[in-house]
């Protein structure tokens, strides 16, 4: 066994975070070990939604489409339905686009719905594969599961640790020397207590659902749908006075992930398969046949944030840094804009394109993201898990009528406030970092159901559909971008001869479309490696300055 091993960035951690990491990494010729003590990627289904911005990344990335038509069939309805039981009566229902109707859609689509990608509803387990395998396809990475970060110290220069395998090895372990640490290692992360890093925000919430205990069943009933008198759905909620749960279909099949609300005279950590046949065949509304995959608990009812992501070199991201309660499926999707962000600066800072100063901007832009987006759960959270289910939801006659109608006015506007959010999806913004030239303008308010695009540096670029059928993004470099817009734009030479000056890789992209020059608001916009405007302006004049400062460099004295 080699006992001594050198490398850029130390990983650890092998869920969405720390795998997209090392895809960012690897892209850029980075050297990255990642080591994650657990068998393999997620057998269990976590997470079930890929918001459009995380579509984005992966299409970035080369593999959004074949994230698309996994999970489930691409015909299979995406719907969100609430139901008293699953066999009693339907309450309300969102209906959302089909898998092969997203692909198609996106093209039409306009306003706050402006996107290359559309959502995708895939279980976690599914993505994490494809991450994986690509990760594994790079030269410069080393993805290790079953090894576990045993010790790290942070000499200055450095990150000095040691990893052990799980099983086996001749006891030693081997001592890694990284230039630096990423703890993407979950929530109950050892490199954030090691730093002693404190969790802000808030924990303990209790609701009658997503708030407490909850207790998890992935189950195969390959007869459910047949034996549902209602339309096939992605996700299926109950609300009764009795138990409070979801399902969320994983292969459009046989396969469900259903998670249930556990009342505070129970203990759910004891239960079995027993058990979960019968907490499902509450919800369900009489029993039918299903096999038990897996069973576990969870709490729900956190916004926490860490209250810092980095010490020195060492770096915090995905559940190590925030945790959620799932209503938006955010935590994932948080955790791999993480990894985006970091991979970037990582990658320009060891390749000597940008200054150790970048980093810096990592902190100051994910964790006021991260904030945001945790408070946004919990408000999903307070609007479904505070409304009172009560029996009269399935009573016969007047009274139950009454009580399904008022559930279902108040369940039909949850859903679209919960699984209609562009504004949430899209409308992160970086205001304020030191990787963000600012130009005085006003960036559109932050709504979670509706998206302005917005040229305003500190957000996401406008995106658009070009003449020839292209998105706007694909015609974007992997790297920095200067789109310069209309028919007149100005000279780019001077951010040209700058970026080279500083061994930025700098691609001029040209559109003479006028509705770009339009939406952007300016004919020039420099874009970063994340498609996040940096700057905008009009003219080259200040290109040194702007490059010095967006990569977290000095400026570089004229020849």
């Amino acid at each position: 066994m080699q006992h001594e091993f050198t490398t850029d960035v130390l990983v650890a951690g092998g869920g969405p975070c720390g795998l997209m990491l090392a895809n960012e990494l690897g892209r850029r010729g980075v050297r990255c070990l990642l080591v994650d003590p657990k068998p393999g990627t997620a057998f269990n289904p976590q997470a079930n939604a890929t918001q459009a911005r995380t579509m984005e990344h992966f299409r970035r990335l080369g593999f959004a489409q074949e994230i698309r038509f996994l999970g489930l069939p691409a015909d299979h309805p995406t719907d969100i339905a609430y139901f008293t039981r699953y066999a009693g009566h339907e309450l309300a229902r969102l209906a959302l686009p089909t898998a092969r109707e997203a692909v198609s859609r996106i093209r039409s689509m306009a306003g706050s719905w402006s996107a290359a990608e559309l959502p995708h509803r895939i279980s976690q387990k599914y993505v994490e594969a494809v991450l994986l395998r690509h990760a594994k396809e790079w030269p410069s990475c080393d993805i290790r599961y079953q090894w576990r970060l045993e010790d790290f110290e942070d000499t200055g220069e450095g990150v000095r640790a040691t990893i052990r395998p799980v099983a086996g090895g001749d006891g030693a372990g081997v001592t890694v020397s990284a230039r630096y640490l990423v703890g993407a290692d979950g929530a109950r992360s050892s490199i954030r207590r090691r730093l002693g890093i404190e969790w802000t925000g808030m924990t303990g919430v209790q609701r009658d659902f997503m708030g407490g205990k909850m207790f998890a069943v992935y189950l195969r009933a390959p007869e459910l749908q047949r034996q549902m008198p209602h339309p096939p759905a992605w996700m299926h909620v109950t609300v009764n006075h009795e138990r409070r749960a979801f399902m969320a279909a994983v292969d459009g099949v046989a396969e469900y992930a259903f998670h249930a609300a556990v009342h505070p005279h129970e203990n759910a950590d004891d239960w079995t398969e027993a058990d979960a046949r019968r907490v499902f065949a509450q919800a369900f509304g009489r029993d039918i046949a299903i096999e038990v995959l897996s069973v576990g608990t969870w709490v729900a009812g956190h916004s926490l944030v860490a209250d810092r992501f980095r010490q020195g070199r060492v770096f915090i991201g995905g559940d190590a840094a925030h945790l959620f309660t799932p209503t938006g499926g955010l935590g994932y999707n948080t955790a791999v804009e993480d990894a985006v962000n970091l991979g970037w600066k990582l990658a320009h800072v060891l390749r000597g394109q940008a200054g150790e100063a970048l980093l810096d901007s990592y902190g100051p832009e994910r964790q006021p993201a991260a904030q945001r987006n945790t408070g946004y759960a919990r408000r999903f959270a307070d609007s479904v898990g505070l409304f009172a289910a009560s029996p009269e939801l399935e009573a016969e006659g007047p009274r139950g009528d009454a009580a399904r109608a008022a559930a279902a006015e108040h369940l039909n506007a949850h859903a679209r406030l919960e699984f209609n959010i562009p504004g949430v999806t899209f409308g992160t913004r970086y205001d304020g970092s030191p990787a963000i030239v600012p130009d005085g303008s006003t960036p559109p308010p932050d709504e979670p159901n509706a998206y302005t695009p917005s040229a305003c540096p500190g957000g996401r670029a406008p995106h658009a559909w070009l003449d020839d059928g292209r998105s706007l993004y694909d015609t974007f470099n992997f790297e920095w971008t200067l789109l310069a817009l209309g028919t007149d734009a100005p000279d780019t030479r001077a951010f040209e001869r700058a970026a080279a000056a500083r061994g930025m890789d700098l691609r001029v992209v040209r559109h003479a479309q006028p509705q770009l020059r339009e939406l952007y608001q300016a004919p020039l916009a420099l874009i970063r490696p994340d498609q996040i405007v940096a700057w905008r302006g009009h003219d080259g004049a200040a290109a040194d300055a702007v490059l010095a400062r967006v990569s977290g460099s000095e400026p570089v004295a004229p020849r």
